[in-house]
């Protein structure tokens, strides 16, 4: 069962008994959790039937005890487990995982972990209940994961403006969440939000950002780029270094499958390079500027120049003079 899908039936008031969420991606473990605990009971209901417990100050029979309680004045009780990782043999659960109250809903929060879904206690929680894995979403799946989420706020953004909050952020998904929730406060709904709205609200430059360095340096506009890497070394909190080189590598490695595809059509190359199609002429144009032989020199040097920010091989050069540098050997 995917996010949407729990959150779908939770919205229904479909409830399961066991929720067994785990995985890296703490935003949609908070988000399923809090939404049962936020939204099952009543205010007056909680008092006597909400529970919150901690994995490192509990046991698996304490959680049993409590799980096998009927509600008072109401039709569940809610349990919530928070790092529930740290519970010591959590497997003990199965006894209760093969019978579980129908009026109880357990969530057990089970963060940067997962438990073998092969085992007799995963099988059980996934017969009788949910158990979800939330995995990390990758850097180049953040724009459309921005986009979808603010579809389902009724908004629209343009793409560029998804690619300076996704290049900008990374895939720190509470962190972009909480962003985007500022947008969505300071514009009416239905707006399609540009990169003005996320300037003016969000703080990231529209013109000195990441995505407009790698367009500048695709198209290979020396001027351009240069203002850009000077703006960075002259604001090196607001764009560090190993961002810098993230979103770089990103880039020239797209540019560089790009050359091996056989189909170039706009369909396939959006696919494979996993970009919105509105991004493809841009890598179409970058190809043409930057054959293999020297896009595999430029991700040899993002790579030395990533050494370098961490301290190998630099003694004495700034953040913004490794940045210079790198933007001028990538250029020449």
């Amino acid at each position: 069962m995917t996010f949407e899908e729990i959150i779908g039936n939770l919205k229904k008031k479909i409830y399961h008994p066991i929720y067994f969420l785990m995985g890296d991606e703490t935003y949609f473990i908070d988000k399923i959790s809090d939404f049962i605990s936020d939204n099952v009971l009543t205010d007056a209901e909680k008092g006597f039937n909400q529970t919150i417990l901690y994995g490192k100050d509990t046991e698996a029979h304490n959680i049993i005890a409590n799980a096998r309680r009927f509600p008072m004045m109401s039709n569940y009780q809610v349990i919530v487990v928070r790092e529930a990782q740290n519970i010591k043999k959590i497997e003990d659960l199965e006894s209760y995982a093969k019978n579980p109250l129908n009026s109880t809903i357990l969530v057990l929060n089970y963060k940067y972990k997962t438990i073998d879904k092969r085992k007799t206690f995963a099988k059980l929680i996934d017969q009788k209940g949910v158990l979800f894995e939330a995995k990390k979403i990758y850097d180049n799946q953040l724009p459309a994961w921005i986009i979808n989420y603010l579809k389902n706020q009724n908004y629209t953004i343009a793409p560029q403006a998804a690619a300076m909050i996704s290049e900008y952020l990374g895939a720190d998904l509470s962190k972009v969440t909480n962003e985007l929730d500022k947008l969505i406060i300071s514009v009416p709904a239905g707006t399609q939000i540009t990169p003005d709205h996320v300037e003016k609200n969000i703080g990231i430059s529209k013109e000195f950002n990441v995505y407009e360095l790698q367009n500048a340096l695709g198209e290979r506009n020396l001027l351009k780029a240069n203002q850009i890497i000077n703006y960075f070394g002259a604001n090196p909190t607001a764009n560090p270094i190993p961002v810098t080189i993230t979103g770089l590598f990103s880039y020239f490695s797209k540019i560089l499958n790009y050359h091996f595809l056989e189909d170039k059509s706009q369909n396939n190359v959006a696919s494979v390079l996993q970009v919105h199609p509105f991004f493809v002429k841009t890598y179409i144009s970058a190809a043409k500027n930057y054959n293999i032989k020297k896009l595999v020199e430029i991700i040899s040097i993002l790579r030395e120049y990533d050494m370098k920010s961490k301290g190998w091989g630099n003694v004495s050069a700034s953040p913004a003079d490794l940045q210079r540098e790198m933007i001028y050997r990538i250029l020449h």
